[in-house]
């Protein structure tokens, strides 16, 4: 899993640009055909969310927005890769369609299989 990660406040502030969309899109395109993309998703603003916390089995909910985060998980993309590097190549590539006006980094993970 890339967990995408950034800075809502380095972020353009108009957004994604039409011809990032564009690119993100080819870019995802070749990742289905090639049969490595399950799934992706961007993440809204993290005002409208919430935090449910459990500390010694009691439970309790925040509303966002969030203390002084300066980082958010913008968004996901789940992949199918054969190894840990071709994962990475793949980030690599979905971190560089944004260009240099995005400041932006993707922690890739792997996913615990259910046994």
């Amino acid at each position: 899993m890339m967990l995408l990660r950034l800075d809502p406040a380095k972020a353009p502030v108009e957004g994604p640009s039409g011809e990032l969309m564009e690119e993100m899109g080819k870019l995802l395109e070749e990742m289905t055909k090639a049969g490595v993309l399950l799934d992706t998703g961007g993440l809204r603003a993290v005002e409208p969310g919430a935090v449910v916390r459990q500390v010694k089995g009691k439970q309790t909910v925040l509303d966002g927005p969030f203390s002084e985060a300066k980082e958010v998980i913008g968004g996901y993309a789940l992949v199918q890769a054969k190894s840990l590097e071709e994962a990475t190549q793949w980030a690599s590539r979905f971190l560089a369609v944004h260009g240099e006006e995005w400041e932006i980094e993707a922690e890739v993970r792997q996913v615990e299989e259910p046994e």
